[in-house]
């Protein structure tokens, strides 16, 4: 009895195996904690299961068909003779289904034992998993997010949310998008490229609109340009299904009607039932409050990822796995504020963005104290031969250092890089603009737009 009991005790018990609970258990593994990691679905989560990597891939072919269609103008004739719906969802389910089998393997390989079912917190040091009890010394709860739906508004038949539409089996010819943010402009942008006609409807006043404003006009101005409609500054009042289509009514009374309505109005926490009150930790709107390093004030408990207050991000969620391992092990590691956190939006054009907009840093430094440089992707080698337009567009500290890079355009999302480790290393233009920027890369850009705004502009 003595073994089995020790078999079911770790030094770090993981409630939950996507991207935050994935990464605690693989750094703990690395700094010599025996870990139990439970899962109740697929090792991965939503970013590998429903998230980030399918939505990706449905937007490669997304791409790809928008090339076909445009290939006239670079000299090549192709016609597109349609989307076969079926052969997309097998190569994103492919994609998919590798990256799943090597995360399985990796976990395999490092000694972490998965435990399958469903977890609830008893206490501050046990999880019970289909009856029996497992103890942690510590305990990280990485329980995620859902696809969350406004009150009244009931999820079925025409009325789907991400999850449902990642695994159509067919085209719908028309939609309309409740939900104007990252996963809203993402499928409304898969859709316009894939034959649909696409609305989008979003209460606040504009599109993206945590994004800083010129971002916003240029995503705006894009989207008309490649015909999606968008109805932004009136909130949704209600929508009726029958066996043809929706239609969607408006606070003042305006309607739309399409075949499907998506519901992208964000995630909420994955919390509910699951014992973590009963224990004693502080859930606010489903959301498990923590101090700045991750400890909820409750036993040797943390939480990490989706039900975190904060942006949710697959690789913010990833980050705090391995700083919640490294803090059990007495590293101290550094925090990374949420604002600090590159983000990417993938749809065409693609939108990448780290540290303040322009109002932000307004409010945090001062009105006078800010510097703003815009770039043009209008001259640089790269993009034009893309045929993509776009800008780069700095914000610094007055004689201070860059605290803020928003991009647009075609595979811009591929530039955050540098540009998180300019505003991460609290760069000066001044430092940046010594760096030579390999041409004709899109990258470029933005060391263009640092030239600029030390005052040495060569371009423009």
């Amino acid at each position: 009895m003595a073994d089995q009991a020790t078999a079911q005790e770790f030094d770090i018990l993981v409630l939950g195996g996507g991207s935050g609970g994935y990464a605690t258990a693989l750094r703990a593994v690395q700094l010599g904690f025996t870990v139990g990691l439970v899962e109740k679905g697929k090792l991965g989560g939503t970013c590998l299961h429903n998230g980030c990597i399918p939505t990706k891939a449905l937007l490669h072919s997304a791409e790809l068909a928008d090339h076909a269609r445009d290939s006239a103008k670079y000299g090549v004739n192709v016609t597109l003779d349609g989307i076969d719906i079926n052969a997309v969802n097998a190569y994103k389910d492919g994609i998919v289904a590798g990256k799943f089998k090597g995360l399985q393997g990796l976990i395999k390989s490092k000694g972490i034992t998965v435990i399958e079912g469903e977890g609830k917190l008893q206490g501050t040091d046990t999880v019970v998993v289909n009856g029996t009890a497992y103890k942690g010394k510590n305990i990280v709860l990485a329980t995620g997010s859902y696809s969350r739906s406004l009150p009244g508004l009931e999820i079925g038949g025409r009325v789907i949310t991400s999850d449902e539409a990642l695994t159509m089996d067919y085209i719908p010819k028309s939609a309309i998008v409740l939900g104007g943010g990252v996963i809203g402009v993402e499928f409304a942008s898969v859709w316009k490229s894939f034959g649909v006609d696409v609305t989008i409807v979003e209460g606040l006043p504009s599109l993206v609109p945590n994004e800083d404003t010129a971002i916003v006009k240029n995503l705006e101005r894009a989207f008309k340009k490649r015909g999606i409609k968008f109805s932004t500054g009136i909130f949704f009042q209600g929508v009726e299904q029958n066996d043809s289509g929706v239609k969607v009514t408006l606070v003042d009374g305006q309607t739309f009607d399409a075949e499907l309505l998506l519901v992208a109005v964000g995630r909420g926490p994955v919390t509910a039932n699951l014992g973590y009150e009963e224990a004693g930790v502080t859930i606010d709107r489903g959301f498990v409050i923590t101090n700045e390093r991750l400890h909820t004030g409750v036993g040797n408990i943390y939480a990490v990822g989706d039900i975190v207050p904060g942006v949710q991000l697959a690789h913010r969620g990833y980050q705090q796995g391995i700083f919640v391992a490294e803090e059990i092990a007495g590293l101290k590691p550094v925090i990374v504020e949420d604002v600090n956190i590159p983000k990417v939006t993938y749809c065409e054009p693609e939108i990448a963005t780290v540290g303040y907009t322009e109002k932000a840093a307004k409010e945090k430094f001062g009105d006078d104290q800010i510097q703003i440089q815009e770039y043009n992707l209008a001259g640089n080698g790269k993009s034009s031969i893309l045929g993509t337009g776009g800008l780069v567009k700095l914000v610094r500290q007055k004689d201070g250092p860059v605290v803020g890079v928003h991009m647009i355009g075609s595979r811009m999302g591929e530039q955050i890089g540098e540009a998180q480790l300019i505003v991460n290393w609290e760069a000066y233009p001044e430092d940046v603009a010594q760096l030579v920027h390999a041409h004709p890369t899109q990258n470029e850009a933005l060391g263009e737009a640092h030239l600029a705004l030390a005052g040495k502009a060569l371009h423009g």
